[in-house]
């Protein structure tokens, strides 16, 4: 999968965006244009397995990701890997398995999302593998878009990685320039706004 690939769908894009974290960007991964083509999101996938240690791969029982982006992913990564995928739902200010879903103690899993930049929703989901005391062999993500290297307690991969610089609001130069800010993504609108 390559950056040109994503431009061309719509996937990547350029401007002031509210990222789901908060914080303001120039770069904004559209995951739905990615994740509404079949076989890009295939490759993507088979890329970002094959960027994984060879030994948390063999290792994984089961594959985990966080809704709403990550279910598709952690679907896909099961589906080539022939082993369970679960989804870890949001329930109050964290994530839980529901539905009745149910996981032995000591499963080794493979934790996987389709964005990453602050590491929040990995995090999240590593906190209810850790209630269920699962084992973590390896982190998978599609497009890392983190600026340093974030520190997980298994190796972490992903099919792309394209760093972008993020800015808290009132830090944000192109909020100074006066470029109206973009909410996308399950928390805004799909319309700019004034500037912050």
């Amino acid at each position: 999968m390559s950056l040109q690939a994503l431009e061309r769908i719509g996937a990547v894009l350029r401007g002031h965006f509210l990222l789901t974290s908060g914080r303001h960007s120039d770069l904004y991964f559209e995951k739905f244009r990615l994740l509404e083509q079949p076989a890009l999101l295939e490759q993507a996938v088979g890329a970002m397995l094959a960027n994984l240690p060879r030994e948390a791969i063999a290792a994984a029982q089961v594959v985990v990701g966080p809704t709403l982006g990550g279910v598709l992913v952690a679907y896909e990564a099961a589906r080539q890997l022939g082993i369970r995928a679960m989804y870890a739902e949001r329930e109050g200010d964290g994530r839980a398995f529901r539905r009745g879903s149910v996981l032995e103690p000591n499963t080794p899993a493979l934790v996987v999302d389709d964005v990453l930049t602050t590491g929040t929703s990995i995090r999240e989901v590593l906190a209810v593998l850790e209630q269920y005391q699962a084992h973590v062999v390896g982190i998978g993500v599609l497009i890392d878009r983190s600026k340093a290297p974030l520190a997980f307690s298994a190796p972490l991969a992903s099919a792309l990685r394209l760093p972008a610089e993020t800015y808290a609001p009132d830090e944000c130069p192109l909020c100074r320039q006066g470029v109206p800010l973009t909410k996308r993504g399950s928390r805004g609108e799909f319309a700019p706004e004034s500037p912050i």
